[in-house]
């Protein structure tokens, strides 16, 4: 996809847009892209301030600009301190801030692509650099295009993220819409931690089923289910969703407690309903034993139906 919109590759089908103009028949270099990638990519006889000047001093910018925004984004990246050492001499986290800043120096850039640039950083520098780049987003206004499989990475760094699987965006949105209404199991399976729990099901009076348990279904699921003839039929509901309670009702069902899980501020506690391990999110006061019983009940809103994957919505 960040080969597509730089250029290196030509999509088989469909338009690339840069403010809403067509750009596949642009060249890369027409099509004034920066790319920083996985692991660094720098000039190690250089100085940290002559890489960062490089891709200014191409594109002939005048000296007395250069240094003001060289000097800009090595304070932006906290490495002001460096300027004057060769790269050669940088430790990994340092390189990649150079490569990072390489791709921030530039003004005109049209967008920058990020190939997984926090790969090889220290994990407690990570989120201090997560936040420098949503720092400079929001300072400079640079359209920026971040790849990663950290959906923790995602959901706290993004305005909008799209949802990779198999080739195809299956979701497009914020992280609050990825996280409350998943458009496709996979969506719901990665985004969240412990990710969706996702059951399969068939149908049956009134909503669907899985061995003894039946599950109730909106009206408007039921009517939709209906017309649909495909047997792949799923179920999910997230872990923070599931509501337990200590006592039997006319909508809870007996499960047990399998395993608990102490994360310190919460639990998740897996219980066994049926034959279907499944996970739930409770508060740190949860005190519960072992193979002990449980009642579980699965607010409407919050249980989403899927055919063939993807999530059955409501006709507006």
């Amino acid at each position: 996809m960040l080969n597509i919109i730089s250029g290196l590759i030509q999509p088989s089908e469909g338009e690339v847009l840069f403010d809403g103009k067509r750009v596949n028949e642009l060249s890369p270099r027409d099509r004034n892209i920066a790319q920083v990638f996985q692991f660094p990519v720098i000039y190690d006889s250089m100085t940290v301030y002559e890489n960062l000047a490089f891709p200014l001093k191409n594109n002939k910018v005048p000296a007395s600009r250069i240094k003001v925004r060289v000097q800009e984004i090595a304070e932006v990246l906290e490495i002001e301190d460096k300027l004057h050492k060769k790269a050669r001499n940088l430790t990994a986290d340092e390189k990649q801030k150079v490569s990072m800043g390489r791709g921030l120096v530039r003004e005109d850039v049209s967008a920058i692509l990020f190939d997984e640039p926090l790969t090889v950083i220290d994990p407690q520098l990570k989120w201090k650099l997560r936040r420098k780049l949503k720092q400079i987003h929001e300072q400079f206004d640079i359209t920026m295009v971040y790849v990663t499989h950290d959906q923790l990475e995602a959901s706290t760094f993004a305005d909008k993220i799209a949802v990779m699987y198999d080739g195809q965006v299956v979701q497009f949105g914020t992280p609050t819409e990825l996280f409350e209404a998943p458009n496709h199991t996979f969506v719901g399976y990665f985004i969240g931690s412990p990710g969706m729990n996702i059951v399969e099901v068939e149908r049956c009076s009134g909503g669907v089923c899985f061995g003894s348990t039946v599950l109730p279904l909106e009206s408007w699921q039921v009517d939709i289910l209906k017309r649909m003839t495909s047997g792949n039929l799923k179920v999910g509901i997230r872990p923070e969703f599931i509501e337990v309670s200590p006592i039997s009702s006319d909508d809870t069902y007996e499960a047990n407690v399998r395993d608990i899980e102490d994360l310190g501020t919460y639990k998740i506690v897996t219980v066994e309903l049926g034959e279907q391990e499944l996970k739930v999110r409770q508060n740190e006061e949860f005190d519960a034993s072992i193979d002990s019983p449980i009642h579980l009940s699965f607010p409407k809103q919050w249980l989403m139906l899927y055919v063939d994957e993807f999530l059955v919505q409501e006709q507006q």
